[in-house]
């Protein structure tokens, strides 16, 4: 949109829409319920490295999952979805803001309720996963919305996605089971693989080069372009690896460092051919070379548990 200001034309109209009823298949669609796992994912490891049987305190847990995924991270798609509506225009004209199936304000109305929700039943696992999910939503709201808008830069805005994707996630799983600040190695881990999701945020610019452009959004394939932003999101996915197969030799884990070297290597096979063609095999890249960046997680996770 910047883009269009500045050269004083209007950003892509969006479709008319009518007062009525909400079409709760469009609300569901939204909340992009496929976005879910990641978070989920990485609490889950956060409770593994806890060390803590789910057993003792499993009501704790569904409801943290339940926080990180259908909250946390619904409020965080509704919020982008609203915000970017003048984008999706262009990139994606079927999504439920700009076809017209969510009309008027409702979009920005869901995200706020959700987000009131989301604080709501955080309040209830306790300070310190009331706190993760305080700096979540702070962090979802600052990507989206103006005047921080960190989307605009993708080095900015790709550093907040890993963070409320993984590291949050993974703290606030491990705060959950344990009552209490986890151990500084459970933090360390749950911070590599932050950095890591840099690189897999990256992947998703791939598929709207065009809007981004039109509306001043400086991904990082804007900004750098794509072949360079391919390669540099496949070194910031693995580097961290590398570093958490240091630590875990280190601490003295060599079995769960040497699964790791092969996640690590199956991934840098699939990043050669991803690599080739970095707009076309972007999605199947996030269908198998993040499959094996999350196995990796869990791999650490039960390393840790170990220690613990």
């Amino acid at each position: 949109m910047a883009t269009a200001l500045r050269l004083g034309t209007k950003p892509a109209a969006l479709p008319a829409t009518k007062p009525g009823a909400t079409d709760w298949r469009a609300v569901a669609t939204l909340l992009k319920p496929i976005t879910w796992f990641a978070p989920m994912w990485a609490f889950a490891c956060g409770a593994v490295s806890s060390g803590v049987p789910l057993g003792q305190r499993w009501p704790l847990a569904l409801a943290g999952m339940v926080l990180a995924g259908p909250l946390v991270c619904a409020t965080s798609q509704a919020a982008n979805d609203w915000f970017d509506r003048h984008v999706d225009a262009i990139n994606e004209p079927d999504r439920p803001i700009p076809s017209g199936r969510i009309p008027g304000r409702r979009g920005l109305h869901i995200a706020v309720a959700w987000t009131v929700l989301s604080l709501c039943v955080a309040a209830l696992l306790g300070r310190w996963a009331f706190g993760a999910a305080l700096v979540g939503m702070a962090l979802a709201w600052a990507y989206s919305a103006p005047p921080l808008r960190l989307k605009r830069n993708g080095w900015w805005g790709n550093a907040a996605c890993g963070a409320c994707y993984e590291g949050l996630p993974w703290f606030t799983g491990a705060a959950v089971m344990l009552g209490t600040l986890p151990d500084a190695r459970i933090i360390v881990m749950a911070a590599l693989y932050s950095v890591g999701a840099h690189g897999i945020m990256t992947l998703n610019d791939f598929k709207s080069v065009e809007g981004d452009q039109q509306t001043g959004i400086g991904s990082l394939p804007v900004r750098l372009g794509v072949e360079r932003a391919a390669e540099l999101a496949c070194w910031v996915m693995a580097l961290p690896q590398v570093v958490v197969i240091g630590l875990l030799l280190r601490w003295g884990h060599p079995y769960q460092a040497c699964a790791v070297v092969l996640l690590l290597a199956g991934q840098a096979v699939l990043m050669q051919r991803f690599l080739g063609s970095p707009r076309r095999l972007a999605p199947w890249y996030n269908g198998t070379g993040t499959t094996l960046y999350v196995a990796g997680m869990l791999v650490t996770a039960f390393a840790i548990r170990v220690a613990a």
